[in-house]
């Protein structure tokens, strides 16, 4: 079978190799790989942008089919349709480490990663899959996916009359504003592309700002009607975190998601005092979190937006794709 490994970080590094087919322990299953969804974050470890264990194998997100389950396996069999879950070893509560030592060990990361015709892992590092979606579709829950529902969901407790504003149109932009919708929230949605936000409309947007067209805080104070919004997912970090603590409505939350701006971030205390407002970071989710996104992707019908497919072959291609700005999910097909 074939499987990308890497010996160390740069996309020069990247090798499509072979293997004999690997066989499941007493608790592992093996899984035919039918789809592997990619991430920022796996442009930025296969870069050596963020740290991983070597030998790697990258990307966390993956659907396939069982093929053969160990003895003591007891969750799934073969012909079950699965996706892989982000962080194996958070199940469910607060997040496995410390202060001193977060957790972060992640698929494509710390361990290893989806992109092979098959893998062999434990049980407990897969969930059932949406019975409503393509194994394309299926594979972009496990992170952009479970990020935008821990956000709202999860953490947000986002309920129907809620205000949601979700900042530009990658994978999980588009799923906050999906999930968003099919609670009854009101979307907004800013991007720097008038293209873009016409297809978020589409999508159920009821707002969008143009961010290159005045100031986007003002113009989502004036079309709130000067209350603010209740969930602000901000997937810049950086200095905007401040522009999105100025957008937040009383009582409202910031969910903290990405840093393409930079990792630090600086924020008046006064109007996070008077506001009673929240900060709330969010690395990904648990698996328990995953499995309602699962069970709330059937029961609403939502449909991942899918920007292009790929071959396994087409790997190095797909990441410099990821460069351009993709409205929705990239997604390699095997």
């Amino acid at each position: 079978m074939k499987y990308w490994t890497m010996q160390s970080a740069g996309r020069d590094n990247l090798i499509l190799d072979t293997q004999a087919q690997p066989e499941p322990g007493p608790f592992d299953v093996r899984v035919r790989v039918n789809a592997v969804a990619l991430n920022y974050r796996d442009k930025l470890i296969v870069e050596g942008a963020m740290p991983a264990v070597f030998p790697l194998t990258p990307a966390s997100d993956m659907a396939g089919v069982v093929e053969a389950v160990g003895e003591q396996v007891s969750r799934f069999q073969p012909g079950d349709r699965v996706i892989s879950s982000f962080s194996p070893d958070w199940i469910d509560g607060k997040r496995p480490g410390s202060a001193v030592e977060p957790h972060g060990a992640a698929l494509g990361g710390a361990y290893p990663g989806m992109l092979a015709q098959q893998i062999v892992v434990n049980e407990n590092w897969l969930v059932a899959s949406p019975e409503s979606l393509s194994d394309i579709e299926a594979s972009t829950l496990p992170c952009a996916g479970l990020t935008a529902w821990f956000a709202l969901v999860e953490q947000g407790q986002l309920k129907a009359g809620d205000s949601v504003l979700v900042q530009g149109t990658g994978g999980v932009a588009l799923f906050a504003l999906q999930i968003a919708k099919a609670q009854g929230a009101t979307v907004y949605v800013t991007s720097s592309s008038d293209a873009k936000l016409d297809r978020a409309k589409a999508l159920g947007a009821d707002f969008v700002i143009n961010r290159h067209q005045g100031d986007w805080v003002e113009q989502a104070l004036s079309l709130s009607r000067g209350r603010g919004i209740d969930h602000v997912v901000d997937t810049v970090g950086g200095g905007n975190v401040a522009h999105s603590v100025a957008a937040v409505a009383p009582g409202g939350r910031v969910s903290l998601i990405g840093v393409l701006e930079g990792t630090e971030i600086g924020v008046p205390a006064v109007p996070m005092l008077m506001k009673s407002a929240v900060i709330q970071g969010i690395g990904v989710g648990h698996r328990r979190a995953l499995t309602d996104l699962v069970r709330a992707v059937d029961a609403t019908h939502l449909k991942p937006v899918i920007d292009s497919t790929w071959t396994l072959e087409q790997l190095p291609e797909a990441l410099a794709h990821l460069e351009s700005g993709p409205f929705g999910k990239i997604v390699i097909t095997l």
